[in-house]
């Protein structure tokens, strides 16, 4: 099966109830009434697609319907179009150090998948023939080095690991110095996971972002946010307070296959600017895939009987 078909059956939940809503709305009126614009509003909402991407896509219904009248008007090809729109607009490939290692810290709050994204990355550079090592910088638990270790073994990739309660920034300066040494082309980090709203924990992972740039000018040069789809619009607080202690140059969603608000992920690029790089629609190494913003909205909004 391939990643769109998996994509579509991951987003099922939200595209089930998103799609038949609308239907539901646009069929039993011919006009494009006060209380019409109200209920698409409502379910453009419930999928959490956020306040500026739904009025994104009224505004753009509205016009449509000014110029073509009511026979013309495909709504779902309308949001379709809005939401590819509004996701292509940045890049979504990793930024690559011109003059040798890139370092990527992968971080996020706790149970959001860091240490499985961590190893589904090494395994998608590893496949493109592509050096990598892995750096356990959760030394909070123990259990996340022995993950992170043993997605090692299974991938034959070396992984750079501390005792547990180590410095997390050492490991990540031993973890520069090794891949370094081994002419890697790529370093991942796997953070620890922490509350957005703890302020101590924040400052650890800045003085772990410290660290590596001062061993590496400019490291880490990708900082990825590992957010959880089935938290809805919460991943958009997480997004917030993170990217103040910091920089988020992307974000990697987990999980779309187990909720029905997976708008949230146009929700956040939409308020933030932050560009989702990856998604994940399952437990497989290679379930995590770059993001294709077309694909995407396709996938939420596409209506399968008509595909059918």
């Amino acid at each position: 099966m391939g990643f769109f078909q998996r994509l579509k059956e991951g987003l099922f939940k939200t595209q089930q109830k998103l799609v038949h809503e609308i239907k539901r709305i646009v069929t039993r009126s011919p006009r494009l009434t006060a209380d019409t614009i109200e209920e698409l509003e409502a379910a453009l909402l419930g999928a959490d697609l956020g306040v500026a991407m739904t009025q994104q896509i009224l505004t753009a219904v509205k016009k449509a319907y000014e110029t073509q009248g009511s026979g013309g008007v495909q709504v779902l090809d309308i949001a379709i179009a809005e939401v590819e729109k509004s996701l292509g607009t940045v890049h979504p490939g990793l930024k690559t150090n011109a003059t040798g290692l890139t370092v990527v810290s992968v971080v996020g709050v706790n149970g959001t998948g860091k240490t499985t994204t961590s190893a589904k990355l090494a395994h998608n550079f590893k496949q493109n023939g592509e050096g990598v090592v892995l750096a356990a910088c959760d030394t909070f638990r123990a259990a996340a080095i022995e993950q992170l270790k043993l997605w090692g073994t299974r991938l034959d990739v070396e992984v750079i690991a501390g005792a547990h309660g180590a410095d997390a920034a050492a490991v990540a300066h031993d973890g520069i110095a090794a891949a370094q040494a081994r002419n890697a082309k790529w370093l991942l980090v796997d953070t620890a996971g922490r509350l957005h709203t703890k302020t101590n924990l924040m400052q650890e992972l800045q003085k772990v972002h410290r660290v590596m740039a001062k061993k590496l000018p400019g490291a880490p040069h990708e900082t990825l946010l590992v957010i959880d789809a089935t938290t809805g619009m919460n991943a958009l607080n997480q997004a917030r307070e993170f990217h103040k202690a910091v920089p988020l140059t992307g974000l990697v969603v987990t999980k779309l296959d187990g909720t029905s608000k997976a708008g949230m992920v146009v929700a956040i690029q939409k308020e933030l600017g932050i560009p989702v790089k990856f998604i994940g629609v399952g437990e497989q190494k290679d379930d995590l895939q770059p993001f294709n913003a077309r694909e995407f909205a396709e996938a939420l909004f596409s209506d399968k009987e008509a595909a059918e």
